[in-house]
């Protein structure tokens, strides 16, 4: 799971769509805008905002200027532009606070991102919504596949997906329609990928051979916060080739068994 806005679904349409659906559309509507000033690299004004998210441009600066106030987004009177304000790192530093799963995973990803030279991932799963990096790792040295803090992406897509297909109870009917909508390098079957979720559930891990980017091999193994709820996935990424050369079955064991681990601290049994 790498940052590749060339081929997935543009976020902002993502966005727009949202607020259109949403049955809390202040809400919502507060929730794009944030989301799409964090992917924008740079400052935005109210016009562009409104375009990309589908709303009138009016109600749009209703809700910046609510949000300036809230000293969640700054505004520039020079160049009439916003962007993210420092306001936004009160409310991730609480949660970071309360979530045990950062904590206990990191040394995890560093140690196994070090040992096998692959980029390593947390991730926290929403349903079949989507997924977000909540930790990372780039200590290996031969590659590194950018994934940044707070990357979303649907949650079926690659080894996750399989995980979370595997183990999450979901009816068949909703797993396809979402599965349909996926954009892969190297798209396989249903059928096919409806065999490797069962190969998932069966080995406790998920492998996405190139299927999600040519030539680069995923790992994930699911986490749970509770024996009835997955909640998280460690990911390791990779060339497949390099991967194959060092031996993937032993990353693929140390994948689980630190997922494993995880699981049982997070569900009290330290």
């Amino acid at each position: 799971m790498t940052d590749r806005p060339q081929r997935a679904p543009r976020p902002d349409h993502a966005l727009a769509r949202a607020v259109e659906s949403s049955r809390a559309p202040a809400i919502s509507r507060a929730a794009a805008v944030l989301r799409l000033l964090g992917k924008s690299d740079t400052p935005l004004g109210v016009q562009p905002i409104a375009r990309e998210l589908g709303l009138v441009p009016s109600t749009c600066l209703y809700v910046l200027r609510a949000l300036v106030a809230e000293e969640f987004v700054a505004f520039d009177p020079d160049t009439k532009r916003y962007s993210l304000e420092a306001g936004v790192l009160t409310l991730a530093r609480q949660w970071l606070r309360r979530n045990r799963f950062n904590d206990l995973a990191q040394p995890l990803l560093d140690r196994i991102g070090k040992a096998f030279d692959v980029t390593m991932l947390g991730v926290h799963i929403v349903g079949l919504d989507h997924i977000i990096v909540v930790a990372a790792s780039q200590l290996g040295q031969n590659i590194q596949l950018s994934a940044q803090i707070g990357s979303r992406f649907p949650a079926l897509i690659s080894a996750t997906g399989r995980c979370i297909a595997a183990f999450g109870e979901h009816p068949e009917a909703e797993l396809e329609a979402r599965f349909r909508a996926l954009r892969w390098d190297e798209p396989p079957t249903f059928d096919a990928w409806k065999q490797q979720v069962a190969q998932t559930r069966a080995q406790g891990f998920a492998v996405d051979e190139g299927n999600y980017i040519a030539g680069v091999t995923v790992i994930a193994a699911p986490v749970w916060k509770s024996r009835d709820k997955l909640s998280h996935a460690l990911v390791g990424i990779g060339i497949g080739s390099a991967l194959r050369r060092a031996g993937l079955p032993a990353l693929e064991e140390a994948l689980l068994a630190a997922a494993r681990t995880l699981s049982n601290q997070l569900c009290g049994e330290v």
